[in-house]
C-alpha cells in the first residue's frame, strides 16, 4: 500500500506484559517475520506519560527501536467504560498494581460500577481500544487502531485471555473474552476485515494488510 513501509527481518516487541507478547505472537505467526520482545533483550520499561492509547504506543515503540536498532511494535490498550466517564482507559494496567494482579482490577470495576447503579446492559456499555505502533530507528512510524464495543458482565466468566477479558462480553456475543480460545477472539478473516472481534485483531488486521506480506 502506497505510503507504508514493508516491515521484515527482525522485529521487537515492545512490552513486558505477556499476555499482550502472547496475543502479539499469535497474530504475527504467519509472516515469517523473528520476533523478540523488550523483555527479552533486557530493554527498561520507559515512562508511559501520553494523553492518548496512541502516544503510549509510539513512546514504547520508539524506545525500544532505539536501544535494539530493529523495528520495534508496541501495542497501548485498554477498556473504557461508559459509565465510568470512559476509565479506567489510559490506566488499565494501572489498577492492577505493580504486580499485575488484575483480580483486584475486576473487583473494582464492579464497585465502581454499582456506586453508579449501573445495573442493566445499556448502563454497562464498555469498549476495548488498541493503539498499534510501529517505529523504525531511523524515526519512521507507523499507527493503526482498532476499536470493539460491548458491555460489562457481573461477575468475570472464563479463565482465557488476560486483563479484562472475563469481564467483557463483545455486541453479538454472549460469551466474554476471557471464555473464547485465542483463535475465537481474534476471529481474523483476510476475506472480511469486519470479522476480526478483537481490538487487537482489527488493529493488527490494518497493520497487516499495510505493512505484511498477505500469509499464502
Amino acid at each position: 500500500m502506497s505510503g507504508h513501509r514493508h516491515l521484515e527481518g527482525k522485529v521487537v516487541i515492545a512490552t513486558h506484559n505477556q499476555g499482550k507478547l502472547r496475543e502479539m505472537r499469535e497474530l504475527m505467526a504467519p509472516y515469517g517475520v523473528a520476533l523478540v520482545s523488550a523483555g527479552e533483550l533486557g530493554l527498561p520499561e520507559p515512562e508511559e506519560n501520553g494523553h492518548m492509547f496512541a502516544e503510549n504506543a509510539a513512546i514504547k515503540a520508539v524506545a525500544a527501536a532505539n536501544a535494539s536498532g530493529l523495528p520495534a511494535l508496541s501495542d497501548d490498550s485498554g477498556i473504557c467504560i461508559d459509565a465510568l466517564d470512559g476509565a479506567p482507559g489510559l490506566f488499565s494496567a494501572n489498577w492492577a498494581g505493580p504486580g499485575k494482579d488484575f483480580a483486584p482490577a475486576l473487583a473494582r470495576v464492579q464497585v465502581e460500577l454499582a456506586k453508579r447503579g449501573a445495573t442493566t446492559s445499556d448502563k454497562r456499555r464498555a469498549h476495548f481500544v488498541s493503539a498499534l505502533v510501529i517505529a523504525w530507528p531511523d524515526g519512521h512510524q507507523e499507527l493503526f487502531e482498532g476499536r470493539v464495543f460491548g458491555e460489562i458482565v457481573h461477575a468475570p466468566r472464563g479463565m482465557a485471555g488476560f486483563g479484562y477479558d472475563p469481564i467483557f462480553k463483545p455486541d453479538g456475543h454472549e460469551r466474554t473474552f476471557g471464555e473464547m480460545s485465542s483463535q475465537e477472539k481474534h476471529g481474523i478473516d483476510w476475506g472480511n476485515r469486519e470479522a476480526s472481534l478483537s481490538h487487537r485483531a482489527r488493529a493488527f488486521q490494518l497493520l497487516a494488510s499495510a505493512c505484511l506480506r498477505k500469509p499464502a
